[in-house]
């Protein structure tokens, strides 16, 4: 699972989509950051596959 990319400014409008591109962000980023917990419970002694954000 490959960390997500953060929006680029010019994909939010600022018009309070639903759901809006950082919400989608921010969701991604938390089912990768579980995986990851997930991964160091399984393999404690793996290097991370990204540094902390």
């Amino acid at each position: 699972m490959e960390k997500p990319t953060p929006p680029a400014d010019y994909e939010c409008c600022e018009s309070g989509c639903e759901p809006c591109v950082w919400d989608t962000y921010s969701e991604e980023l938390a089912a990768f950051k579980a995986y990851e917990a997930e991964q160091k419970k399984l393999n404690p002694e793996a290097t991370p596959s990204t540094p902390d954000a």
